[in-house]
């Protein structure tokens, strides 16, 4: 056994039960007994078939009774009739709640991603996200309507024509289900043996997916372009989709010829059966002609419906591999949770102040604390500048300060509360994040605006995108606040995004204003002019600028800075110039 495959064994054993599985179609229980009643009843329905045509066979036509003939005839065709119509409800009904089910897992794994911490997303592809959110599921999507529609239809005409068959002749029905465990054993191996193979296809359908959200986005043409890598990247994808196709060409290869055995045995019966039954009319109790020929017309009831079950599980096991990808997702432990009973503060009680006490933080990569005993206090209502060089450990306390990580010592507090005590809803109130690379949404200027508070009027709009220096450009554009912004923001500049950035959070009006390098992609005269914006709008909001452009926090109170992730001064910059010390050199360089 490889190790992919001892590696997919262990992943699947730890997230993939029978009962996990079954309880995805819990909650929609009566109607699967709906279901499988109409299934029962279909098959019951179609099994009266060939007991009337062996009533053909052996009374109607030998006593050339018309009135039987016609009778039974009619009799036929309306059990098929009726049968094809209960199939075809009960078609419908498991369809819609196949689609209720793939709803509700797809649902539920978005929702869990949601509630992961930034350490993930870091550490995944986003093409790998994508592809367990929409190909794994998507590749479920037979199981949840074709294939359980299937099974129990399958299932049921299986078992009604077998108890049909022993009413006929027992001796013909042992003979016939002789074949079953033969069958069902190949079937298991050649099951056995592709499931594995569906599990290395997602795992390299996933890479495909990756390869397309890195190179095909807006950024990654835009790299390709510039640096004539687009014959490498083609190649690269040529690769990976080569391999896909040869995984899934063994995919449907192997175990073909166990398989294949299977469709020679089933194929034969139908010879063998006659064989059987010519020997038993020479004995003392001898079959009649209408009783093989109603045999042979179960058989070929019972041949399809068996082979398709057959088929059902060969499938069914190549599933336990999507559902294995996706529950482990869904397993993935959520870092940041809220309290039970977590602390609500109403908008117009909050102040600002922030409070640091011996924070210390380390990502999961083995180096040193990221943040190190960091104490530090910013009144409600200041301006405070975090400033150090490249790897000091600011933007970390930025990602801290908005609890995209939690500490792992010390506490941070809001207005006296500990951040990890708040209710997410109040933080989100409490603090308003602008950072060096905002995002906005593939909508229009008004709908991202609106992202931050969909209740917001046009006129707070408006105001918002005032004092972020943006509205008189928004004006400008012939679709004005309608105007669609491209993925990623990309019909706008960098300076563009990052003050329609700074407008979502105005709009949102929150107490706490946290700025990562909110300013970088401003023009000078456009920086003065929303420095002067952002001067005023601050007035009883506490603002912290994390930044690395000196020239923009110099009017700051109090001005702290980080170096190997510690605080090593803080003052004024009049304070701090004078001090000589790690401001004065960043100064110095030019910052």
């Amino acid at each position: 056994m490889t190790d992919d495959l001892k590696d997919y064994d262990d992943l699947a054993a730890r997230h993939v039960s029978i009962a996990r599985v079954l309880s995805l179609f819990t909650p929609y229980g009566k109607r699967l007994a709906g279901v499988a009643v109409l299934m029962v009843l279909a098959s019951a329905i179609g099994l009266a078939g060939p007991f009337l045509l062996r009533a053909i066979i052996d009374t109607a036509l030998p006593q050339q009774n018309l009135s039987l003939l016609v009778w039974l005839a009619v009799s036929m065709i309306a059990a098929a009739l009726v049968s094809a119509g209960i199939g075809a409800w009960q078609v419908v009904m498991s369809a819609r709640i196949g689609q209720a089910i793939l709803h509700d897992l797809r649902v539920r794994l978005y929702a869990h991603l949601q509630t992961l911490s930034l350490r993930f997303f870091t550490g995944t592809r986003s093409g790998e996200v994508q592809s367990r959110i929409a190909g794994d599921i998507a590749g479920l999507q037979s199981l949840m309507t074709d294939t359980a529609n299937q099974l129990g239809r399958s299932l049921s005409s299986v078992l009604m024509t077998a108890v049909a068959i022993f009413i006929l002749d027992w001796r013909l029905a042992l003979f016939v289900l002789l074949i079953v465990p033969v069958t069902v054993l190949i079937s298991a191996r050649v099951a056995q043996l592709r499931e594995a193979l569906t599990f290395e296809q997602q795992k390299r359908a996933a890479d495909m997916s990756a390869a397309v959200q890195e190179t095909l986005s807006t950024s990654g043409i835009i790299l390709a372009r510039t640096m004539a890598r687009g014959p490498s990247l083609t190649e690269r994808f040529t690769s990976i989709s080569r391999d896909l196709a040869r995984l899934e060409v063994r995919s449907h290869a192997a175990g073909e010829w166990q398989w294949s055995l299977i469709g020679f045995a089933l194929a034969t019966l139908p010879a063998l059966t006659l064989l059987a039954g010519g020997f038993l009319m020479l004995g003392d109790n001898p079959a009649s002609i209408g009783t093989l020929v109603a045999m042979i017309a179960l058989q070929e009831q019972l041949l399809w419906p068996f082979e398709q079950l057959l088929e059902i599980g060969r499938d069914m096991r190549k599933t336990r591999a999507l559902f294995a990808r996706i529950f482990e997702y869904i397993d993935k432990p959520v870092e940041i949770t809220e309290r039970s009973e977590p602390v609500t503060v109403a908008r117009d009680a909050m102040r600002g102040e922030v409070r640091l006490e011996n924070v210390r933080f380390s990502y999961a990569d083995g180096r040193g604390p990221a943040v190190n005993d960091v104490s530090l206090t910013i009144p409600a209502g200041s301006h405070i500048a975090i400033v150090g060089p490249t790897g000091s450990g600011k933007t970390t306390l930025g990602y801290l300060l908005a609890r995209l990580y939690d500490v792992d010592a010390g506490a941070i507090r809001f207005d006296g509360v500990d951040l990890r005590d708040l209710s997410f809803d109040t933080l989100s109130q409490m603090l308003g994040v602008v950072s060096q690379e905002p995002y906005l949404l593939h909508a229009s200027v008004a709908e991202n605006l609106r992202f931050a508070r969909p209740d917001a009027t046009e006129a707070e709009m408006i105001a918002a995108a005032r004092v972020a220096q943006i509205h008189d450009h928004i004006a400008s554009l012939p679709q004005g606040y309608d105007t669609l912004v491209g993925e990623g923001g990309y019909r706008f500049s960098g300076g563009e995004k990052q003050r329609l950035a700074l407008a979502r959070t105005i709009l949102r009006d929150p107490p706490i204003l946290l700025l990562d390098e909110a300013t970088s992609a401003l023009d000078t005269q456009t920086e003065r002019a929303m420095s002067l914006a952002l001067e005023a709008m601050s007035k009883g909001r506490t603002t912290i600028t994390i930044a690395h452009r000196l020239s923009t926090i110099r009017e700051a109170d109090l001005i702290v800075v980080m170096q190997n992730g510690r605080v090593v001064e803080s003052g004024t910059h009049e304070t701090l110039v004078a001090q000589s010390g790690v401001y004065a050199g960043l100064v110095g360089s030019g910052g």
